[in-house]
């Protein structure tokens, strides 16, 4: 019995309108009530006795037997109590607002008038009954309401004939009221479970793709880092190496900048195909490519530690791989490993051997990446941890695992296990 949802906002114009409603018909069931007192739904019955059989008591319009009357004939009918009109129908300036009262007080003034009650104060009646079933919040309520009215009616004018066919009486208008309010009630509230719905689904579908979009955004930019950082950080080191052994040892300055040339188109390739996948086939079809080349696995790793080596940081590759084909997904992160633990090898311990291991056991790729620890002075590097934490979210895509720290020997050790069966 408790109340169903929250009560919709009113607008003013729905407003003014059960005002102007309201006043219209209170101002029309005073006129109806002045002018036509008792000319209503019904009339009272006045009967008398011919020969001891009832009739009406009107005179005959040919000579017959004389009447005995059997009852006074009904008087000339007095308009009702003006207050009781005015309720019946004022109180429809609440109907949406407060609509069980508002029925319930209307109801109260009809039923009040009694034998006066004409079709305008049925008429309110039902409208304040339809308000109730359609727009209370209290529906069980406002249904018992009006069975209750409905049952007061049929008692309060079970004497009466109806000028109209029985089935026009006020107690079976109010019933029919209330079952068309009920139909109108329960598409109303289908309409509103089927707006919420879609509503619904709506906002997941916008989360979905804030998500979706978050993620890539979170993808690529795990992309660039990966290449930026690993080729940048080599060319800023040949870059150095070539400055200070200009003079001394040009040839070796010759071979650093071709180094950094290398790392520089190594670069650039790669962020080419980054590039390419976010623009899409659309703006790549006026390039000789695609855009679309391979992403590195790896059989890139050679190239990878050639790279390394130029920049003056040794690297011991060793590779043993399951037989069968790794996933691309797994070749990719695999690879993205090696060159995230070289790069911070080249920035953070300049002068130290690197070692590479890569390997299988059972459904497991581990892979290891350890260097020696720093041999030489170099400045301070500022890092932010990303290139890990990148990591981890990149294992943690095909739930592999990351452990990275300082070894006893004063190096650094990232090792790397990814399941690589069953992808």
């Amino acid at each position: 019995m408790g109340p169903e949802g929250e009560p919709a906002p009113l607008s003013r114009r729905a407003v003014r309108m059960d005002v102007v409603l309201a006043v219209v018909l209170t101002v029309v069931a005073l006129v109806a009530a002045a002018r036509y007192p008792g000319d209503g739904p019904v009339r009272i019955s006045s009967r008398a006795v011919v020969d001891g059989r009832s009739a009406l008591p009107y005179p005959p319009a040919v000579p017959g037997p004389v009447f005995r009357p059997e009852a006074e004939f009904a008087s000339e009918p007095s308009a009702p109590p003006w207050g009781l009109v005015v309720m019946s129908a004022l109180p429809l300036v609440a109907r949406r607002r407060y609509p069980l009262l508002a029925f319930g007080v209307v109801a109260a003034a009809v039923l009040a008038v009694g034998d006066s009650v004409s079709w305008i104060n049925v008429l309110t009646c039902s409208i304040a009954a339809y308000s109730a079933v359609a727009l209370s919040r209290y529906r069980k309520r406002a249904m018992a309401a009006l069975v209750v009215t409905a049952v007061l009616a049929g008692i309060a004018f079970r004497d009466s004939d109806p000028v109209l066919p029985g089935w026009s009486s006020p107690a079976v208008v109010l019933l029919v009221v209330g079952v068309l309010a009920s139909l109108v009630r329960l598409g109303r509230l289908r309409l509103e479970a089927s707006r919420k719905r879609f509503t619904d689904l709506q906002q997941a579908q916008e989360k979905a793709t804030r998500r979706a979009v978050e993620e890539e955004r979170a993808r690529i930019a795990a992309e660039l880092h990966d290449v930026v950082t690993h080729n940048v950080s080599v060319m800023v080191i040949q870059a150095g190496a070539a400055r200070k052994v200009m003079d001394a040892a040009p040839e070796r300055s010759k071979q650093a900048l071709l180094a950094v040339e290398a790392g520089g188109r190594a670069a650039m390739a790669e962020l080419r195909h980054v590039m390419g996948l976010l623009a899409g086939p659309a703006a790549s079809a006026d390039t000789p490519a695609d855009g679309l080349e391979p992403q590195p696995g790896l059989g890139q790793l050679d190239a990878l530690a050639e790279r390394v080596r130029a920049a003056g940081t040794p690297v011991d590759l060793t590779v043993s791989l399951p037989p069968g084909p790794l996933p691309p997904g797994v070749e990719l992160t695999a690879y993205r490993v090696v060159q995230e633990a070289l790069t911070n090898t080249i920035k953070h311990a300049a002068g130290a051997d690197a070692t590479v291991t890569i390997g299988f056991a059972d459904s497991w790729l581990e892979i290891e990446v350890t260097d020696t620890g720093a041999v030489r002075d170099s400045p301070p590097v500022d890092g932010n941890g990303r290139g890990l934490i990148g990591l981890r979210e990149r294992l943690g895509l095909y739930g592999g695992e990351l452990a990275a720290g300082p070894t006893s020997g004063g190096g650094y050790r990232v090792a790397a296990r990814i399941p690589w069966e069953a992808m």
